[in-house]
């Protein structure tokens, strides 16, 4: 009998001398957090622009997480490497996207008026439109730079969800935003959008020409 306990307790003192490291091991691991990337935006000349990068990354990581989960049919053009790409590296990519959308729609200014003030604001947004997405704005609320970026999220949600593609065919962006429909504003904003450390690879501009 005092051999059988011995022997349960050598069993039981080596059992407990494994377990002991593999669970130092995992209550010392640190947890790993994303970290936020830098956002490079074409606006970042103006002063409005942290705001505005702020606006647009919070709309995309919520209203917008449909567009930033799919991975469009034409997105190798904008970010080569865009399907490895953490969440929060694609709604960065977005944002310089648009900042280069924006500076044919608008100049980057936030009081631009197209059509009459049929369009408004940085990237001339209609009124029905954003009622049409449930942009809850007041009167001219779409000349405020971060409401008009955040309702620019749920009207591009809506039209990538719906297409499967970017700009590609007229859809997505493009059905939209009219510049995404010529050849040399696509490779223009391409070639900006390439260049993010996200997106590493060369963009193949003879592609974008098609």
């Amino acid at each position: 009998m005092g051999n059988a306990v011995e022997t349960v307790s050598d069993e039981s003192m080596r059992l407990a001398l494994c377990i002991v490291p593999f669970l130092a091991a995992c209550v010392m691991q640190p947890v790993v957090e994303e970290t936020a990337p830098e956002v490079a935006a074409r606006w970042n000349h103006r002063p409005e622009s942290a705001e505005w990068n702020t606006a647009m990354i919070e709309a995309l990581l919520t209203d917008g997480t449909p567009m930033v989960h799919t991975v469009p049919a034409d997105i190798d053009h904008f970010c080569p490497d865009y399907e490895e790409a953490t969440p929060s590296q694609r709604a960065a990519f977005y944002v310089a996207f648009f900042s280069g959308l924006a500076r044919f729609e608008s100049t980057w200014n936030p009081r631009a008026a197209g059509g009459g003030g049929r369009y408004q604001g940085l990237l001339q947004i209609s009124p029905t439109t954003a009622r049409y997405h449930g942009c809850d704005l007041g009167e001219d609320g779409l000349y405020d730079g971060a409401a008009n970026l955040a309702c620019a999220v749920r009207i591009a949600t809506a039209a990538i969800s719906r297409d499967g593609v970017l700009v590609q065919g007229r859809g997505g962006v493009a059905a939209d935003w009219p510049p995404m429909r010529d050849p040399a504003r696509r490779a223009e904003v391409a070639e900006f959008t390439s260049a993010l450390p996200q997106c590493s690879d060369p963009v193949e501009t003879a592609a974008l020409a098609e």
